[in-house]
């Protein structure tokens, strides 16, 4: 989504899978090679940050995300917060669920008046919503659009595509509306996406990036518990992880541990860095920044 997308994105990645490899080539915001206060080069991006469970304008995370080159804040946020981590040099890509609405979206009552919405996702109190309906798709884009035009996002990063899995009636409309949102960004800003080992292909013509959720731990609900994901599972996550980065899209792995679990936030960024991903590690609020990323090295 840069220009000349699909030709440049190998050649740009390809030196960021290289920087990852040797260790990051000066990809941090703060030593880095971009001009102060400026992003840096996607080329340089070394470290990723799935931040939606902290406030990016208290003083501490700040001081924290300011480490980071890429950091995913909510959609939401104001161009404030967005400028307050693009000045300690990162790119800051809006969160928007595209395949579910959250009550408490603005959007929410329109979705449930026109009859979009589906059943009800309880882990997240969440409900999956008809990708189908033209009316619904244009309020996302026009949503992304205040996102990246308003606020100042270097772009995207949507969530819950892979809802199609479970309601393959939606899977063409899906191909549609990221399709769209690809558009609507042009060739300056970001377009990356989550999850979906079985679905991603549809779509990864569209993307920039992919972040893979649970490649090595995972956050039980029903335990209440964090748990390493079954050696399968584990597997599956790290080949599409390869798969996409060898199609040319910036890969991460974000993991889910218990506080203090070093050897399982170690085992988490290993298995990350032998798929050719950038590695985060938190809990499963998103509220936990380590003080320093973790690379590859």
């Amino acid at each position: 989504m840069f220009t000349a997308h699909l030709v440049t994105r190998p050649a740009r990645v390809a030196s960021i899978v290289l920087a990852v490899l040797l260790g990051g080539l000066a990809g941090c915001s703060n030593g880095g090679s971009a001009d102060a206060g400026s992003p840096p080069s996607i080329d340089d991006v070394s470290s990723f940050a799935l931040a939606l469970g902290v406030d990016p304008l208290n003083t501490a995370a700040l001081d924290r995300l300011g480490h980071y080159d890429l950091v995913v804040i909510d959609g939401a946020s104001s161009a404030g917060k967005v400028a307050a981590l693009q000045r300690r040099g990162a790119r800051v890509l809006g969160y928007l669920s595209v395949g579910t609405v959250e009550p408490y979206r603005p959007w929410y009552n329109e979705a449930r008046q026109n009859g979009w919405l589906l059943d009800r996702w309880p882990d997240w109190d969440e409900w999956y919503v008809d990708v189908r309906a033209a009316g619904f798709r244009d309020l996302l884009v026009a949503e992304g659009e205040r996102q990246v035009s308003s606020a100042g996002f270097d772009g995207l990063f949507l969530d819950n595509t892979d809802m199609v899995a479970e309601h393959q009636p939606q899977a063409k409309a899906m191909v549609t509306l990221v399709a769209a949102l690809d558009k609507m960004l042009g060739p300056d800003h970001l377009l990356f996406a989550q999850n979906g080992d079985t679905t991603v292909g549809a779509i990864a013509d569209h993307l920039d990036g992919w972040n893979r959720e649970d490649v090595s731990y995972t956050y039980d609900f029903g335990t209440t518990s964090y748990q390493p994901v079954s050696p399968a599972d584990g597997r599956s996550a790290r080949r599409t992880l390869r798969q996409l980065a060898s199609r040319g899209l910036i890969v991460a792995a974000t993991d889910y541990t218990e506080a203090g679990d070093k050897s399982a936030a170690t085992d988490a960024v290993k298995a990350a860095c032998s798929a050719r991903a950038l590695p985060f590690v938190s809990n499963i609020d998103l509220s936990r920044i380590p003080n320093q990323p973790a690379r590859c090295r």
